[in-house]
């Protein structure tokens, strides 16, 4: 049962640490709800729809896994982000778990099959306990996270022990289902290839991949504060980001703003602002962003202009989205990266002021965006925007490592070229 406490323990690393459990509710609301009830619930929920659901349903095609070089997702973001090496190697599929939610993605991946993992349930109960003497309020505020948990790694072991896979891709690293799939990869001498998507946090685990493909040296310099750094480790830039970075904002003047929130940000807040701006810049387009996650209504906006409207993330990648912007503004989301990338001006403001949870990603700090800590302060850049848009995708080059470099807009060709490389032999495990 040491072992299991140990094992599970690195499967959960991110969301039970003292730092995730210190990060503002609306933080922690993403990953499992505040409320004890609710979670509750959700762990009922899980039972009756995925294990229960899941005893009566066929979806694993053996010969879509076989032998094969897996790229794991567990978000549609994930496969916009590895969807470039399907094509570039031979033998790559894209693979999720039975059922897990890929947008609009649902039907393009090899699913593998999770009804055993109802068999590992009888684990749960000493982990619980194992975990409450260890970390009792982390576990009582996460305990739905940890019963999700249960048995991904078993299952996911007898998997690849079937199927031996080649390699595994994967573009996430803390999701408990993906570090339970890595964590099986390596007791099996798995080839293991982490692909970065989205900005770093110094909360994320160690990386502990056998290739690391890294957007930039920020990437590097924030791992190297969670811990060893082990295995290779190349800079690629943003591959999914190549078709746009070749058409990047090139407008002088901001005609359309962009507002992308967040789970963390309130929602009377970002009412506040449209009616503000609306109101002081009348003939400005507004397109408001909610988080593909977000549940909540953003109706409001469409009625307070016929200038305002509100895009549908689940259908619209973030990139298609910054492409019909020229200004952006957002609090703490790695939008902002994304938005300087393409050469759209990017304001950090803070849509939740009730929370400290200032510049998460330090993006102000290195001078990547502005900052505006007021309306008041947002309104005079506004103005300056429309007179004059500045130029900013080079602010990017700290974060993403191909900016005014050769393969600018050609990350997707670097990150195969390494891919291949590892596969073929070319580089140490």
């Amino acid at each position: 049962m040491k072992d299991w406490y140990t094992l599970y323990s690195n499967i959960l690393y991110l969301h039970f640490s003292e730092g995730f459990y210190n990060l503002p509710e609306s933080a922690k609301n993403a990953a499992s709800p505040g409320n004890l009830v609710m979670r509750l619930l959700r762990m009922a929920g899980y039972t009756l729809v995925r294990l229960l659901g899941n005893l009566f349903k066929t979806v694993e095609k053996p010969e879509q896994l076989q032998d094969k070089v897996w790229l794991y997702v567990v978000s549609q973001n994930n496969y916009d982000s590895l969807h470039f090496l399907e094509a570039a190697i031979p033998d790559a599929v894209m693979v999720a778990g039975q059922s897990k939610a890929i947008g609009r993605y649902n039907q393009a991946v090899a699913r593998i099959s999770l009804r055993k993992k109802l068999l590992y349930y009888y684990k749960f109960l000493p982990l619980f306990f194992q975990f409450l003497a260890q970390r009792k309020h982390r576990t009582l505020r996460f305990v739905d996270l940890l019963y999700d948990a249960v048995g991904f790694y078993e299952v996911y072991l007898q998997k690849l022990k079937k199927y031996r896979p080649q390699a595994i891709v994967f573009a996430n690293d803390h999701n408990a289902d993906a570090r339970a799939l890595l964590l099986a990869a390596k007791e099996l001498g798995i080839p293991t290839i982490y692909v970065q998507h989205s900005s770093v946090s110094h909360l994320f685990p160690p990386l502990a991949f056998n290739l690391s493909l890294l957007e930039g040296q920020d990437s590097l310099d924030k791992y190297k504060l969670c811990g060893p750094v082990t295995g290779r480790v190349e800079f690629i830039g943003m591959p999914k980001a190549d078709k746009f970075v070749l058409h990047r904002n090139r407008s002088k003047q901001v005609k359309t703003l962009g507002i992308a929130c967040n789970l963390m940000d309130l929602t009377e807040e970002v009412q506040q602002l449209v009616r503000n701006i609306s109101r002081d810049f009348p003939e400005l387009r507004i397109l408001l962003r909610p988080h593909p996650r977000d549940k909540r209504s953003y109706t409001f906006a469409t009625g307070i202009s016929p200038n305002i409207t509100l895009t549908t993330p689940r259908q619209q990648s973030v990139f298609e989205y910054l492409q019909g912007i020229d200004m952006l503004v957002s609090g703490n989301s790695g939008i902002h990266l994304e938005a300087v990338l393409l050469n759209v001006w990017s304001v950090y403001y803070n849509f939740n002021p009730k929370e400290e949870l200032h510049d998460y990603y330090g993006f102000v700090a290195q001078g990547l965006i502005e900052e505006a800590i007021s309306y008041d302060a947002l309104r005079p850049m506004i103005a300056q925007g429309i007179a004059h848009k500045p130029e900013v995708y080079r602010r990017a080059s700290y974060y993403h490592a191909t900016v005014g470099t050769e393969y600018d807009g050609r990350s997707g060709e670097l990150a195969s070229t390494f891919v291949k490389a590892m596969l073929s032999g070319g580089s140490k495990l």
